[in-house]
Parts: C-alpha cells; structure tokens; sequence
C-alpha cells in the first residue's frame, strides 16, 4: 500500500497550499534542463575545435585521421607514430576524445596525426550525432588511415562497416589508405600493399612492436604528395641516360641484368613523373608495364 506514492503530486510551494509537481513533471523538466546544458557545452565544444582546425589549416600541415573497428588498434599504432602515451585499453569506446601530434614523415614533410572513436556494427545514427564533433575531424582530414585488425575473423565484415559508417559522415571521398595491424598476431609479414594498377594501396604492419611503421610513414608521405605508381621497365643497355633519369626521379625497388644485357628495373616514382620520362625523355610506353 502507498508504494508509489512518491510519484504523486509533491507539496506545492509557499505556504504549502494545494499540490504541486508530480515527481515525474520534476524528474522531466530537471532531465531537460541537463540535456540543455550539456547541448550548450557540446556547442562550444564545436566551436572551439573548428577554431582548432582553422590553425591547422592556417599552418599548412596536411591532416592524417585515424579511423577502424574498434579495438583494431588506432591509439596504439597513435602512440607508436607519435611517441605520446595516450590511454589504449582492449575495450568499447575506449578513445571518446581525438588527439593530435605532429609527425615527421620525412626530412622536411610533416603532418598532423589524430586519433579517433572506433566504429562498431550497425552505428546508430544518433550514437552519430552524439559523437559528431569527434567524428567531424574525419571528414576534414587530407588522408584516412583505415586501421583493420589484421587477424579478427570478421575483417572483412568489420571493413564493410568503417566504410558504411564513413560514407554517413561524409567521407567518403577522403583518400583511404588501408593500415592491417597487429600482423605480430597473424600469419602475415610487414611490408606495402600495391593494387591492381600497381599503387600503394596498404601497409602490413604491428603496431604493438614497430614492426612495418617506416613503411606507413613512407606510404603516408607518398600519399600525401603526388600520386605515385610501381612500374617494372626493361631498358637496352644503351639506354643508360634514361637509367639514371629513373634512379633520380624514383625509388628503385629492384634491378636485373638478362644475359644480352638488358635491364629490367622495378622502380616506384610519381605519376607526373612517369608521364614527363614518356613525353619528354623519350622512355617507349612498350617498355613499361605492372610489376
């Protein structure tokens, strides 16, 4: 009996004359209030981090955005690129804030990293929109790093669901570089990933150890430039000029000499550059294919 009477009216206010809120009107209205106060904080919240972004941009430094399933890894392989010690715990939602460093990614070239929330299937779209001013980051970034946990059962599932929830961020259209980590774990070696056209297209690595992690800074800084292509070229041996064009303008992967005395190059050079040795150097279209 009277087992929830703490739900009726509740004394009204001077004097104590009549009845006043229902226990639920008062819980309603105090929840309103914090649900306004809270939007007010994630308003400056947002305002602060496009002033964030404005000085990123202002500085000229490209921005290389973390994203994956979560526990693929992204604050450890954060930590591993940029020498900090953010929090990296085996758990949902264990980064709720991003973070950004600068790295080196060769002499000269720079860029700002930043970690992000890892994604899960089936992301809610108000789980979205809860998350909008860490996930905005993604959408402005220059390059994605898509860090997939390389041994999970579901990769490829989980890969499916990155994108999908990319794709309701707007960003899909962010150059994607793929990042398959924790190899120390699998069955997989370090090393790059080309595509069919023979660009880089992923990076095999663990971050854990740092095994494969100057591969993804070379892979980023290529990305980040002029697009770049791997291409196998077989040269007559007095074709030196267009030899030493190769090695000044590329990276020379491998070199093989034939018993009549023809070079067969593997080289990794930017696109533009490839074009300019086609038109301009005189290097015949015939002799350059896929590796």
């Amino acid at each position: 009996m009277r087992g929830w009477s703490h739900l009726e009216r509740q004394r009204g206010g001077i004097g104590l004359r009549g009845p006043g809120e229902k226990q639920l009107e008062m819980d309603r209205r105090l929840i309103g209030g914090r649900i306004q106060q809270i939007e007010r904080r994630l308003a400056k919240v947002r305002r602060t981090r496009e002033q964030g972004r404005k000085a990123r941009r202002q500085r000229d430094l490209p921005v290389v955005s973390l994203v994956g399933y979560t526990n693929a890894g992204k604050s450890t392989l954060f930590n591993r690129l940029t020498g900090s010690e953010r929090r990296a715990e085996d758990r949902l939602f264990a980064t709720l804030d991003p973070s950004w460093r600068r790295v080196e990614l060769a002499p000269g070239s720079a860029a700002v990293v930043s970690d992000t929330v890892g994604f899960i299937s089936r992301l809610p779209h108000d789980l979205v929109a809860a998350f909008r001013s860490t996930l905005e980051e993604v959408a402005d970034a220059d390059l994605l790093l898509h860090v997939i946990d390389a041994g999970a059962e579901e990769r490829e599932h989980q890969i499916e669901q990155v994108e999908a929830v990319l794709g309701d961020l707007g960003a899909a259209e962010v150059p994607t570089l793929r990042v398959y980590n924790k190899i120390d774990t699998s069955a997989l070696s370090a090393g790059t990933v080309y595509d069919d056209a023979g660009a880089v297209a992923g990076v095999r690595l663990s971050a854990a150890t740092g095994e494969g992690t100057a591969g993804l800074l070379e892979a980023v800084g290529g990305s980040l430039g002029p697009p770049r292509v791997r291409r196998r070229v077989c040269l007559a041996p007095e074709q030196g000029r267009l030899r030493a064009a190769l090695f000044r303008l590329g990276r020379i992967l491998d070199e093989r000499y034939a018993e009549s005395g023809r070079m067969e190059i593997d080289v990794e050079l930017p696109q533009h550059e490839l074009e300019r040795l086609h038109v301009r150097e005189g290097l015949p279209r015939e002799v350059v294919a896929a590796p």
